[in-house]
């Protein structure tokens, strides 16, 4: 057996069981993986795909027992390598982050600008994408760390620590008629308009919708997003106004807009970070968890990492 043919055997599984497109990924062609998967099966003596003539159509029983372990095998093996890592090259390495276009581009900026400061030698790498798109990253291994409000409790092989709570905003265009009201905004005021808002795979979507059904309230939502600047784009445009996170607006730049606060109508959001539970972090990755969450310290992660379910 060889680390070789796991990695083929979970990069085809992670494909879609599509084996030309997991040669692609490897650098590879699809005959080797083919042999080497069949090379497998014959040494442990199952089965784990279900072929239709060369295509690969499914998982069997014994096979999906044999990926999950497969897979775990290969990120111990990783887990090696960074230990090694860590002793021999103490101020290099790299360390990538997977998180939302709000995360990275409201929440982040100075933990970054500190980080490289601190470890210049280190490659740190961002990837965006939805929150279950950030999970999958960790969960695979692409990523080391997720940040996000959503999707990591979907995920039981992420540890997942909470690092702060937010709210938000209304925001509309200057001079709006909603900025001209002399008490605290209400949920039939926004109903009332044409509404852009986020997705509803991000940053709370579901809170929000709650909070209107729990008042029987149907919202003209014209536009969504997964981007706080493309809302703020198309309030300027006059199409509607927005709900985003507060921390989403900058007065000194978006000059055009005014924000109304609107935490009284919805309930907190908790932004969390995600890492794998039998992942291995290098130094330098808990010192960026803590300059994002600074009651995050390194005893209080390798704890987290221990835990079996969010409540503990």
């Amino acid at each position: 057996m060889k680390l070789q043919q796991l990695r083929y055997l979970v990069e085809v599984a992670k494909q879609g069981l599509n084996v030309s497109e997991a040669a692609e990924k490897l650098h590879t062609s699809q005959p080797g993986i083919s042999k080497q998967i069949r090379l497998l099966e014959d040494e442990l003596g199952v089965q784990i795909f279900i072929r239709n003539g060369k295509r690969v159509v499914d998982i069997t029983a014994p096979g999906r027992e044999i990926l999950r372990i497969a897979e775990r095998i290969l990120m111990q093996s990783q887990n090696l390598k960074r230990i090694g890592e860590e002793f021999i090259n103490v101020e290099g390495g790299s360390l990538t982050i997977a998180t939302t276009h709000t995360q990275a581009r409201y929440a982040l900026p100075k933990t970054i600008q500190t980080f490289l400061q601190r470890y210049p030698k280190v490659r740190l790498s961002i990837k965006q994408g939805s929150p279950t798109q950030i999970s999958e990253m960790v969960v695979d291994g692409s990523a080391d760390i997720a940040i996000a409000t959503e999707g990591i409790d979907h995920y039981p092989e992420l540890a997942m620590l909470d690092c702060y709570t937010w709210n938000r905003s209304v925001v509309v265009p200057k001079g709006h008629p909603l900025t001209e009201l002399q008490r605290e905004i209400s949920l039939e005021d926004i109903a009332a308009w044409p509404l852009i808002t986020y997705d509803f795979a991000f940053a709370g979507r579901s809170k929000i919708n709650r909070a209107f059904e729990s008042k029987n309230l149907n919202p003209n939502v014209v536009l969504t997003a997964i981007d706080s600047d493309v809302i703020k784009t198309y309030v300027g445009l006059g199409l509607g106004i927005g709900i985003l996170a507060s921390m989403a607006f900058e007065p000194e730049r978006d000059t055009l807009l005014t924000a109304i606060d609107a935490s009284h109508l919805f309930e907190s959001s908790t932004t969390r970070i995600g890492i794998r539970k039998d992942a291995y972090l290098r130094g330098y990755g808990y010192d960026f968890i803590e300059l994002f969450a600074p009651h995050l310290n390194r005893h209080i992660v390798q704890a987290g990492l221990l835990c079996e379910s969010e409540d503990e």
